[in-house]
């Protein structure tokens, strides 16, 4: 049996979409006959702290359906402050070193990035000629701090140009999420082998109930993830033209009290905030809607929101409002409707002009058999595994 590590800043307990990859792309792995091991964190996000079972711990081993999961001490933080931000990851990175000294590591390795210092640590400690190093990037940093305006193109951010092209020319293969992130690195190392590994999901596509066409009835608009900054849903609350819609929100984030307030300030809207729930159970409560957003405060270049392939398989319609190459993915498909990022007038006309008509079982169903077609979890899977 062939051994493999994946090395990630985010992993279950942990909620969001980074950790339901990973433990998908582990799980995945597992079942096509790979001994797989996790090295991650203790658990800490969205909170920034340390969950209550595994306070006090310096190390923590345990066995999750099959996988070995090794959870390293990090200074927890969810902070605004760059420095502490700055300190947990390289809390992480100094925990990693520690272990790669005094640990035999597999042949294979798939590295998660960003974080990028994360990503760096372990590129720069475990590069050998007997080891395959498997780069897997999600997101691009820095483009992404810079496009979100978290970074200004000044000395640190071209150090951080640095570890990122470092990061390319360590690996023996890079895996990319999207289109725009195999483009961006293919400018900066043309060399690499690439491959696309979209986040498809990997469950059975549940049954979806008729919808309900009852006359005069407000349109069930849902969102359900991270409440960040990136996400602007606060931003969405004060924007949205409520007339024929009702607003529900489901997560946690940075954002979470500002929006429990504004909700609480203006309780004549139809707003209603629910919390976080597992996956499961959002996913029979996401069912009981008729329309859902995926909202980015700025189009982020390579970002593909992973909602889109969930959601599609859920069979709900969506109204994408974050621009590239997910509002490709949506109107190529016939998954629902696209509106460019900040265009808040736009967003309202065009909600305004949904039909209960467009909302029905039929155009579930089409979406679900889309996905069934072209969103298809197990041939990726087959030819990542074959490549490793």
């Amino acid at each position: 049996m062939k051994e493999i590590c994946i090395i990630t800043n985010y992993f279950p307990p942990e909620t969001g979409a980074a950790s339901n990859r990973i433990f998908q792309l582990a799980e995945g792995l597992k079942s096509k006959g790979f001994e797989t091991t996790v090295i991650c964190p203790l658990p800490n996000y969205p909170t920034g702290k340390i969950f209550a079972e595994y306070k006090g711990k310096l190390r923590h081993l345990e066995d999750m359906n099959g996988i070995k999961v090794c959870r390293l001490w990090i200074f927890a933080s969810n902070s605004k402050n760059k420095l502490l931000r700055l300190l947990s990851m390289l809390s992480f990175s100094l925990s990693l070193t520690w272990f790669f000294i005094w640990n035999k590591i597999p042949k294979t390795v798939i590295v998660q990035s960003p974080p990028l210092l994360v990503a760096f640590t372990s590129m720069f400690f475990l590069k050998s000629k007997k080891r395959k190093l498997i780069l897997n990037v999600s997101d691009l940093w820095p483009l992404a701090g810079l496009e979100l305006r978290a970074f200004k193109k000044n000395l640190n951010y071209r150090i951080l140009e640095r570890i990122e092209k470092y990061n390319y020319q360590k690996a023996h293969l890079i895996l990319g999420q999207s289109e725009e992130i195999l483009c961006h690195i293919k400018k900066i190392c043309p060399e690499k082998e690439l491959f696309l590994y979209r986040n498809y999901p990997n469950f059975k596509s549940p049954y979806v109930p008729e919808a309900i066409t009852e006359k005069g009835r407000k349109i069930k608009l849902v969102y359900a993830g991270l409440l960040g900054i990136a996400q602007g849903i606060l931003k969405l609350c004060y924007n949205l033209d409520y007339s024929k819609i009702e607003f529900h929100v489901y997560g946690s984030g940075a954002e979470e009290d500002l929006i429990k307030s504004f909700i609480k300030e203006n309780n004549h809207l139809p707003i209603f905030f629910h919390g976080s729930l597992s996956r499961e159970k959002l996913h029979k409560e996401l069912l009981e809607y008729d329309l859902t957003i995926i909202p980015l405060l700025n189009r982020i270049y390579g970002s593909v929101p992973s909602k889109i392939f969930e959601y599609a398989k859920l069979g709900l319609p969506m109204l994408y409002f974050g621009g590239g190459e997910g509002e490709t993915i949506i109107e190529k498909n016939s998954l629902g409707w696209v509106v460019e990022p900040g265009n808040y007038e736009l967003l309202n006309d065009i909600i305004n002009n949904i039909q209960q008509d467009e909302l029905t079982l039929v155009t579930r169903k089409n979406i679900q058999m889309k996905s069934e077609a072209v969103f298809d979890y197990e041939m990726q899977l087959n030819e990542l595994a074959e490549i490793i």
